[in-house]
């Protein structure tokens, strides 16, 4: 029973939000379904997990700690969502900013001069850029960074989310300077050696998927015609990414995802210059706009244009890569005040600007969130407001890009809360959890055939928390433990969970929603009313784009552990 209920909410989600059927209500908008089954985890938890309660201890009430802890829970996952948040405003606001100046006209512009083919543009911004940006911050960045881009670029929205969220899967697993890996795996004891070893393996079963992956993406927004006539240009740029990539992470496993993204974006980059292994005949997107006529009169360099994207890029490396000396100070945890706030808890602030609140509601939960590490106020906001005098943009424009941001967040807002409270009331309880329940209930099902279903359990916790991070941190141990009592190499076991946290991003909900929020895709209905087809489709529409890839991937994964 505490298993079908355990499973409810998810199952439920997955129906409400990509089923078409009754089409007068189904699916329903993000905005009202994950705040609904926030609801129903919420009632869940209260009458039948009991998270804080022992065995025998009779039904708690509200004021009880069981109480606590939920609402606990409630008040971190709500907390917790200013993170996606903070990064969807940024990014809406940098290319709202960009656009009011010209410099998304004209990059655009340009990057259609350095190769009108749409595989091209798709290959280069889409797993090239995404690739680089995922390596040196993670948090569902390179999506929102580069899915703006190919909208411009003519592409259909919807398609371009999707296609970008499958292929910012295979960097995932290194994520921002190799955090998942660190960090997410840090503290099950492992050696340094065994932590290469996992890195290594990981690296070399994504190497083998990205084969696969990036011409599945495609196919999400390309014919399978235009795909195959440039096949040479694709495995060429997937090698240059993907050998660099793997050739790192048997040395290190923070700079994987940041060496091949560079080296697959410069040799990309020349290669569709040269149009080398590029069909002939191409289909164009059709051309988008990317500002009003009356912002022409901004006319400047492809430098120039592209300067508010090299500084983000820049700044991000500058705050994430350790030998700058910047990420210690932003992450830095000592508090520089305190204040007690009764029984709610602690709230507490650094020198580095990180902000937290401890012991909620008496219990050992705990919230934090570095302003200036997250890429939200640095580089997004910083880099937006820079931009202002350095494009010269009129004072109208960029307060009309302010409160246009500020308009399109309302309901991913809502959206993002509710994902987040879901999230934490799932993961509530430890090992009573409803995902530990889950994940051991995938671990009994498979018996000895645990490799090809560890991948699975990896993307569980991604397609919750959004993080192969936070996964790892969470499932690393069960997944230790299976390998253990089936003697198993736990190195290759281990391989298995981060490759899944990479492959859950494709279906992570709060991340689609942050893409979604981005492009200013519409959720339900189109602006006439009209039921939402593939370029006014929102989060379901994503959704069920990427399922089906995301069980490829793991199928792909599971077939090169064994070859492994």
């Amino acid at each position: 029973m505490s298993l079908a209920l355990a499973i409810l909410p998810l199952a439920l989600l997955i129906v409400l939000m990509t089923v078409t059927r009754p089409g007068r209500w189904l699916p329903l908008p993000a905005h009202i379904a994950l705040p609904a089954m926030a609801v129903l985890a919420y009632v869940l938890h209260l009458f039948w997990f009991r998270a804080g309660v022992t065995p025998g201890d009779a039904q708690p009430s509200l004021g009880q700690p069981a109480g606590h802890w939920i609402h606990a829970a409630v008040i971190d996952g709500a907390l917790s969502a200013f993170t996606p948040i903070g990064i969807v405003f940024g990014a809406v606001l940098l290319f709202k900013t960009m656009e009011a100046s010209g410099a998304m006209r004209v990059l655009t512009d340009r990057i259609r001069s350095l190769s009108p083919h749409p595989i091209a543009q798709l290959m280069l911004v889409g797993w090239c850029f995404s690739f680089l940006i995922e390596g040196l911050c993670g948090f569902g960045a390179p999506a929102a960074l580069a899915a703006p881009i190919l909208v411009g670029l003519g592409f259909p929205p919807v398609r371009v989310a999707a296609m970008c969220l499958i292929m910012n899967s295979v960097p995932v697993s290194f994520g921002a300077v190799g955090t998942p890996i660190w960090f997410g795996l840090g503290e099950l004891g492992l050696s340094p050696d065994e932590l290469l070893t996992v890195g290594t393996k990981a690296a070399l079963i994504n190497a083998i998927a990205a084969l696969v992956i990036p011409i599945i993406a495609l196919r999400v927004v390309l014919p399978w015609q235009t795909i195959r006539a440039s096949l040479g240009f694709i495995l060429l740029v997937t090698l240059a990414t993907v050998l660099p990539y793997v050739f790192v992470a048997m040395h290190s496993s923070e700079f994987p995802s940041i060496i091949g993204g560079l080296s697959g974006t410069g040799f990309g980059a020349l290669l569709a210059y040269r149009q080398f292994g590029l069909s002939s005949a191409t289909t164009e997107p059709a051309s988008r706009p990317g500002c009003d006529p009356e912002d022409a009169e901004h006319r400047f360099g492809t430098v120039r244009a592209a300067s508010p994207l090299i500084a983000v890029v820049l700044l991000l490396a500058l705050t994430r890569i350790e030998p700058f000396g910047l990420r210690t100070l932003l992450t830095a945890d000592s508090p520089a005040v305190e204040v007690g706030l009764s029984h709610a808890g602690t709230v507490w602030i650094t020198p580095g600007l990180v902000v937290g609140i401890r012991d909620i509601l008496g219990t050992d939960i705990a919230w934090r969130m570095p302003l200036l590490f997250v890429p939200f106020l640095i580089p997004f906001v910083l880099v937006s407001l820079l931009a202002i005098p350095a494009l010269r943009i009129r004072r109208e424009a960029a307060v009309s890009a302010w409160t246009d941001t500020l308009k399109r967040l309302t309901r991913p807002a809502v959206a993002l809360i509710g994902a987040l409270v879901l999230v934490k009331l799932m993961m509530l309880g430890g090992e009573a959890s409803p995902v530990m329940l889950i994940g051991r209930a995938m671990a009994w099902a498979s018996g000895g055939s645990w490799l090809y279903l560890a991948p699975l359990l990896g993307a569980l916790g991604s397609f919750f928390s959004g993080s192969n991070t936070v996964s790892n941190l969470t499932f690393a141990p069960v997944q230790g433990a299976i390998a253990g009592s089936l003697d198993m190499d736990i190195t290759s076991v281990l391989a298995l969970q981060t490759v899944g946290g990479s492959l859950g991003n494709m279906v992570c909900i709060h991340n689609i929603v942050a893409v979604a929020a981005v492009i200013g895709l519409r959720d339900r209905t189109s602006a006439d009313g009209e039921k939402p087809d593939e370029f006014h489709g929102g989060v379901g529409s994503i959704l069920r784009l990427t399922i089906v890839p995301m069980f490829i991937y793991a199928a792909i994964a599971a077939g090169g552990a064994m070859l492994l």
